[in-house]
């Protein structure tokens, strides 16, 4: 399926506000593998955005439009569409008692002007929108699903993922069904596709790594990057479905005997996913203990649904002293070594394991900048320790870069730790952006 994205909005065009609303559409599209062919943002003007409607119709299977269903004269969206495609505009009862329920709850009367957020194209599906006052809608025009959506962001995001995103689920597994039965009866190839997930080498070393593989054929393999991350997109061609779906097995087994465990996942399922069912099924539980990433890992970890059956908690220790209080870490380790070092990140995973009586104690700390690096500890240096029942492994890495990602990088190791560790496999740093700061074997064990 082809996908377009509109936003609409004058203070777009005049760039008084940054348009996130696009990328949070398109990342929303890429968790259903529909490719976003086209992107445009329109000014509030009727002849402008019937333009862009006609358009978007016209080449695309799906198209999501943000903006426009507010309640001042400007928010026209709901009326140019009807225009644009000759429908009717009609007020829906029970949206406008939702809109006024809206106003009852947050202790304000209804004004007037919100009576046009109520009305739609004839023929659309009513999307609630339980955090604000404009719902969106649903239609199809000449086989095209038209997807209208509040242009607030945090509005957009809900809407998009409770009330559209289920709605395109079910129309990609129809179109991919009738595409599939239909090319294959008309002798025509079958295309499919398959994620490929890895992480602790550069998109370039993959290229290297997988020079031999899928080079002739017809079967490609697509690189993407997505720091921390890299994708892997195995794409089959084939006489029929099965075909292509063998095709792609070889392939992906191929890579899986080359890569090994740099490959920890398919499709839309994230490292902490992958982690969090790996605990599930081993029956562990985990604690956390953290500093520099200020609780990004415990947020990783409880973004996943069910994770309150593994996650027993953690601790941002992020002042010396929290450390020693809350963690158990000696002063005296503190005074010797500094709070980047190995044997205080080894007291926190072996503090945090035995204060939470967990399974897996899991610490971090470095200095991730812009300031706090020295000669000797550098700035984008970190440790990370995994405290379990036998023993405490410990390492350390330099990770040039900026404060966010190399807190986003340290997560997602210490993450990987975890996962390598339920799989018992070697304890290891990503090569991407790596500097080695002379630490220990990270597989051997440590008491």
């Amino acid at each position: 399926m082809k996908a377009e994205i509109i936003t609409i909005g004058d203070e777009i065009l005049r760039g008084e506000i940054v348009d996130s609303n696009k990328a949070l559409l398109a990342e929303r599209l890429r968790r259903l593998d529909i490719e976003c062919h086209y992107q445009s943002s329109v000014r509030d003007d009727r002849r402008d955005m019937r333009d862009a409607f006609r358009r978007a119709v016209e080449r695309s299977d799906v198209v999501l439009v943000s903006g426009g269903l507010g309640p001042t004269r400007d928010d026209i969206t709901s009326e140019v569409l009807a225009e644009t495609f000759g429908r009717e505009l009609l007020l829906d009862a029970a949206s406008l008692e939702s809109i006024r329920v809206f106003f009852q709850r947050i202790g304000r009367e209804m004004s007037q002007a919100n009576r046009k957020q109520a009305c739609f194209p004839s023929g659309a599906e009513v999307l609630p929108n339980p955090a604000g006052t404009a719902p969106g809608f649903a239609l199809q025009e000449a086989g095209t699903l038209v997807f209208c959506m509040p242009g607030v962001p945090r509005e957009l995001g809900q809407m998009m993922d409770e009330q559209v995103l289920p709605r395109l689920e079910v129309a990609c597994e129809k179109a991919l069904a009738a595409s599939t039965a239909g090319r294959e009866a008309a002798g025509k190839p079958v295309v499919r596709a398959r994620l490929l997930r890895t992480f602790g080498m550069g998109e370039s070393s993959l290229e290297e790594e997988l020079a031999d593989i899928a080079r002739d054929g017809d079967v490609e393999l697509g690189f993407r990057t997505t720091f921390p991350d890299n994708y892997l997109r195995v794409v089959a061609r084939a006489a029929s479905a099965s075909e292509a779906d063998n095709a792609i097995e070889r392939v992906v087994k191929r890579i899986h005997d080359r890569l090994g465990p740099l490959v920890y996942g398919e499709e839309n399922e994230s490292m902490a996913q992958v982690v969090g069912r790996l605990l599930a099924e081993c029956g562990k539980t985990i604690a956390l203990a953290e500093s520099c990433t200020g609780g990004l890992v415990a947020q990783k970890i409880t973004d996943v649904p069910g994770s309150s059956s593994y996650f027993l908690g953690g601790v941002v220790a992020y002042a010396n002293s929290a450390k020693v209080r809350l963690i158990g870490v000696p002063e005296s380790l503190l005074a010797e070594h500094g709070a980047v070092s190995e044997p205080v990140v080894r007291a926190m995973a072996e503090g945090v394991r035995e204060r939470f009586r967990a399974d897996l104690g899991l610490s971090v700390s470095g200095i991730s900048g812009p300031d706090g690096g020295t000669p000797e500890k550098p700035l984008g240096l970190v440790f990370l320790a995994l405290a379990r029942g036998e023993a405490t492994h410990v390492d350390h890495f330099v990770f040039p870069i900026e404060r966010s990602r190399h807190r986003t990088l340290a997560a997602q190791v210490a993450l990987d730790w975890v996962r390598r560790s339920l799989l018992g496999l070697e304890l290891t740093g990503p090569s991407l952006l790596r500097q080695r700061g002379g630490g220990p074997s990270p597989g051997a064990p440590r008491s």
